[in-house]
């Protein structure tokens, strides 16, 4: 996948098909645009292209880190995965916030990008107070040159899926319920760095750890149980989102997890961690040997629960 970042300066130089959003979680409504794109590219050989924004406007206008599912890191490795050829991370600006949505659509989908198909849902919103909608990209198709495709929202039963509600699910520890909206399991991508080394000759639990970024949405501190990608296997594990109250006291927000079997060193590794189930609160204990003593039930329940869980699917 060619990713195209931080600039208003390129031109796609092949036919494509495009669709436009921030694409936070690539829940199953994104998967359902996403699966257009790619049947159009095989019917009519276009390039797929995702146009996005480097930093969300919101968080650009009110000069805030705005918190995110999923990352860019984590956006592109996505798209990369489905077979998406092009990724737009737009550089956004004042400039472009004033930009008419009739502009943005001559200049930027069917000039720069080379758009003959536009796939949007129903909701979709762009341009100077996000006046653009599917009305006028249909009204702009055929003086333009492409087809469009409106895909009807997602469901799941009466409520629309989105973003909005995957971080519902995520903020009540939800997780099975936020990955059956995700499709998938959320995950947390990260380097394994140093921590303070406690884990293993301390307590006996040697453990990798993460940092995730500002921008990263976490759900509540606390334990689940995981499956962690490393250098392409899967492994179980047990993971500690929080700050180590027991240890540390009030340290950065960060991502412990004991990996099961694995047996050696991943240190400077990037890692994938998928949570499958909230298992307990985060919670400061009467010294190491207790947190010693909680971490082993810990680590039993999350055996019990792959075993029990190991053939059953993430999502659809």
């Amino acid at each position: 996948m060619e990713c195209i970042v931080g600039t208003k300066e390129f031109e796609i130089p092949v036919p494509t098909v495009v669709t436009i959003g921030k694409f936070d979680g690539r829940h199953r409504g994104h998967q359902k645009l996403l699966r257009q794109m790619l049947k159009l590219k095989a019917e009519k050989g276009y390039q797929t292209a995702v146009f996005t924004f480097a930093v969300p406007p919101a968080a650009f206008i009110n000069g805030i880190t705005q918190k995110m599912i999923t990352t860019n890191y984590e956006r592109r490795n996505n798209l990369e995965k489905i077979g998406i050829d092009y990724l737009v991370e737009y550089l956004f600006s004042t400039e472009v916030a004033h930009m008419p949505a009739k502009e943005f659509v001559e200049q930027i989908l069917v000039k720069q990008m080379h758009a003959r198909a536009i796939v949007v849902g129903t909701d979709c919103g762009f341009g100077y107070r996000r006046a653009g909608n599917a009305k006028l990209l249909q009204q702009l198709s055929g003086p333009c040159g492409y087809e469009l495709v409106v895909i009807q929202k997602a469901k799941d039963e009466d409520r629309d899926i989105s973003s909005t509600y995957v971080r519902e699910e995520l903020d009540a520890g939800n997780i099975e319920k936020a990955n059956a909206l995700l499709g998938e399991p959320y995950s947390i991508h990260g380097i394994v760095v140093h921590g303070n080394h406690i884990g293993g000759p301390i307590l006996g639990f040697p453990t990798a750890n993460l940092i995730p970024p500002e921008e990263k949405y976490l759900p509540p501190f606390g334990v689940y149980v995981s499956r962690v990608l490393v250098e392409g296997k899967e492994y179980g594990g047990i993971s500690n989102i929080g700050r180590k109250p027991t240890i540390d006291g009030e340290s950065p927000a960060g991502v412990e997890t004991f990996i099961f079997g694995i047996d050696k060193d991943i240190y400077g590794s990037v890692i994938e961690v998928q949570l499958l189930h909230f298992v307990r609160s985060e919670q400061k204990f009467d010294g190491l040997e207790a947190l010693k003593e909680q971490i082993e039930r810990d680590k039993q329940f999350g055996q019990d629960y792959l075993v029990q869980n190991l053939t059953k699917k993430d999502g659809p």
